[in-house]
């Protein structure tokens, strides 16, 4: 199949929501597994929204006029995550995913970005290969965790919504664990109240844009994690993504009742610190 790639366009959106929703529809029924985007309409605004910000840069790839599948790359912070990557189902070539990795891999060495990172369903055999082919390496096995809100508190540990002034104290907690901050996402998620931050002893300890699918969160120890994912009023998506590495956080949300949805990767290019702290990816990293 000859195909191009170009920049995305507001108008690619209702097209390439379809391909988005369709292939991850694809894949996860074939895995037995239930689609991160419950309609197409959820799909088509998520990329609407993308193709319309200024710091996501979008590309699609056309053949015979037709689009066939688009990339994303979030340049929102120091490390650049990319996604939502995604093919049209009956094509599903290796040359045209590859050449949408390929064309945003080089966007982000251009801008000088210090790595990349994104999150890859583990069951996807086909990205998983893609991924490590060019040179991504697994940093962190996932489960992405659902279920009722716990309603829990954990004492000595308070959580309340987030206010502008907390955004500084957050990016040096964030640059503690992880070497980097993600400020830019932090003060849009504080713009649209869903920002949490938890104190202990007297000054913030851990915070969290979002306890779900899109927001990440981080903290001094799995004590302040968990009473941000027991405040949390909902877990927003699919669920939200927990390394499997920390067993003790993990053991500690199952038998709070929740479920494991999914298995994820974690995976990276680039510079990658090891977190000094605890912390919850988001579906970007």
């Amino acid at each position: 199949m000859q195909f191009k790639i170009r920049e995305g366009r507001q108008a690619d959106a209702g097209a390439a929501g379809m391909i988005c929703y369709e292939a991850f529809r694809t894949i996860s029924q074939q895995h037995g597994f239930e689609p991160d985007f419950p309609s197409f309409e959820v799909a088509r605004d998520l990329l609407l929204g993308l193709l319309s910000r200024p710091d996501v840069y979008s590309v699609v790839a056309e053949s015979e006029g037709r689009i066939i599948g688009s990339n994303f790359l979030w340049q929102d912070s120091a490390i650049a995550g990319i996604g939502p990557l995604t093919v049209i189902p009956e094509t599903q070539s290796d040359r045209v995913g590859r050449g949408l990795m390929e064309d945003v891999l080089e966007h982000a060495r251009n801008k000088h970005f210090a790595g990349v990172r994104l999150v890859q369903a583990a069951y996807n055999n086909r990205s998983l290969s893609l991924y490590t082919k060019l040179g991504f390496e697994v940093r962190e096995p996932l489960a992405t965790l659902q279920g009722a809100p716990l309603q829990i508190d954990i004492s000595g540990y308070n959580v309340r919504p987030a206010r502008a002034e907390d955004a500084n104290a957050c990016d040096a907690l964030c640059r503690k664990i992880h070497g980097h901050d993600r400020g830019q996402e932090l003060r849009h998620a504080i713009g649209q109240q869903t920002a949490m931050v938890v104190e202990h002893g007297g000054h913030i300890t851990g915070y969290a844009t979002l306890i779900g699918f899109t927001g990440h969160a981080v903290g001094e120890s799995n004590e302040d994690l968990k009473a941000l994912i027991g405040a949390a009023a909902a877990f927003a998506g699919p669920g939200f993504l927990l390394p499997t590495h920390n067993s003790e956080l993990f053991r500690w949300c199952l038998q709070q009742g929740l479920r494991v949805v999914q298995p994820m990767n974690l995976m990276s290019l680039g510079l990658y610190n090891q977190p000094a702290g605890s912390f919850l990816p988001s579906i970007l990293f």
